[in-house]
């Protein structure tokens, strides 16, 4: 058995790669349209068991991981910009608060589909709108939820943060790799 990463995340290939963990990617095609009156746990659940689904039925026999992650704020879902306006106003928004970032994993065999969700509270700095726009412009807020990669530059706008750090990068490990093992691809150190 073999594991498919339903991503076409850099950071999620990037956290299995550092795990040692043999994969390869498959596009998963879902539209990832939020539903009118989705509430922001029912969306990532929904969209992460809906990419795990979708690929494991054209992926017979191989072990499908998914994710899907987003931030909220006062129950309002800051997904991936759409312009570096928007990514300011995000970021201008989040700044001095904390905020949620919810993740879903969801890994799919032959039929079988189980899921995970992490949530994780991150607090950002107080930040001038100088310093925003200057994180803006270089450019890596733009394919992130709420605006920011943790794990990049967007460190720096970082106050605290109480739960898991891969969950808030896109995959939190610990809820992955639970759900691997169950499907009986334990982890293991060495290979």
């Amino acid at each position: 058995m073999s594991l498919v990463l339903a991503s076409g995340s850099p950071r999620r290939k990037q956290l299995l790669e550092m795990l040692g963990l043999p994969f390869r990617v498959v596009a998963h095609g879902v539209d990832e349209t939020r539903e009118s009156s989705e509430l922001p746990e029912a969306y990532v659940v929904r969209l992460a068991r809906e990419k795990a689904r979708v690929v494991a039925a054209r992926e017979r026999g191989e072990l499908v991981l998914a994710a899907d992650t987003t931030v909220v704020l006062r129950g309002e879902i800051f997904e991936k910009p759409s312009t570096p306006a928007a990514a300011e106003a995000m970021l201008g928004r989040l700044q001095g608060r904390t905020h949620r970032v919810m993740t879903a994993v969801a890994v799919a065999l032959d039929g079988r589909l189980e899921h995970a969700l992490d949530v994780t509270e991150v607090t950002f700095r107080r930040l001038s709108g100088d310093a925003i726009a200057a994180y803006v412009a270089t450019g890596e807020p733009m394919d992130k939820a709420g605006a920011y990669a943790i794990q990049g530059k967007g460190a720096a706008l970082v106050e605290g943060i109480r739960g898991d750090f891969f969950g808030v990068m896109g995959l939190p490990l610990r809820l992955a790799l639970e759900l691997l093992e169950r499907f009986g691809l334990p982890y293991r150190f060495t290979r």
